[in-house]
């Protein structure tokens, strides 16, 4: 199988690809990245096609042609509210991510629908009030902008994926790669991190884990399982919470 990634040199995505690197199902995997991805270069594996793509809002025939084939798209492109004004947050967040599905709807066919796997986060809604902070209002416009298109073209299987405390402690393929965390995350880690593992185990998203469940989803699997009270569908879009990607990855009982 050949699917797309994007957001590989992010804490997420690199979980992603590392999973994607040890699935023997997917034979082809092209990231979209705006510079080299240094995981790519050292583990050098002969599937992996980094394109370097500078406009994530174009998306033009000779883009698309490498592109062809493909199943589906892990869109795991993100930032955080705290590092980029508001303009530029929802541009990153929501007009990025709609460019994309717009353009990857192409890749569909008859024979195999295109997934689109975005990932969003816990907090986000699709009903914000005015006290909504940007992110979560933001992701959730994104989520039923997304639920639009897949109504409206049933060959395109978009969903979305909400994990919590996103967490790379247990990853050590992953470490040299991520993001260097800010002096906040460092300072409350040794207290947090403990505390959500061993109290609040819902909550928890091992990047090990996530990874390769997002992997999957863009495989296509797990479409006959998006029935169930931690799952909001829009029409036949599924917005998984971290409870329901834990569960169905096995971390948790069904």
């Amino acid at each position: 199988m050949h699917v797309i990634l994007t957001g590989s040199t992010g804490l997420v995505g690199s979980g992603v690809l590392d999973a994607m690197m040890k699935m023997k199902d997917i034979t082809r995997i092209s990231i979209l990245s705006r510079r080299p991805v240094q995981m790519v270069e050292d583990v050098k594996d002969s599937r992996v096609n980094v394109i370097i793509h500078k406009d994530f809002e174009k998306y033009d025939s000779a883009l698309l042609s490498q592109l062809k084939g493909a199943v589906g798209c892990v869109w795991a492109l993100g930032i955080s509210q705290t590092q980029v004004g508001k303009e530029e947050y929802v541009k990153i967040t929501r007009d990025y991510t709609l460019a994309a599905s717009k353009a990857f709807q192409t890749l569909a066919s008859e024979q195999e629908p295109f997934n689109f796997v975005y990932v969003s986060g816990a907090g986000a809604t699709t009903e914000p009030s005015r006290f909504s902070a940007i992110f979560a209002r933001t992701k959730g416009e994104t989520e039923l902008a997304l639920a639009e298109m897949r109504k409206e073209n049933v060959l395109f299987h978009a969903s979305s994926v909400r994990p919590t405390f996103i967490d790379a402690a247990k990853h050590d393929a992953i470490k040299p790669y991520i993001p260097a965390p800010n002096v906040i995350y460092r300072a409350f880690m040794p207290v947090l991190g403990p505390t959500i593992r061993c109290f609040l185990p819902w909550a928890w998203s091992p990047t090990e884990d996530l990874g390769r469940f997002l992997g999957e989803m863009a495989m296509g699997r797990y479409k006959d399982k998006f029935k169930a009270k931690d799952i909001q569908n829009i029409g036949e879009f599924p917005i998984l919470e971290n409870t329901a990607f834990r569960r169905l990855s096995g971390l948790d009982p069904e």
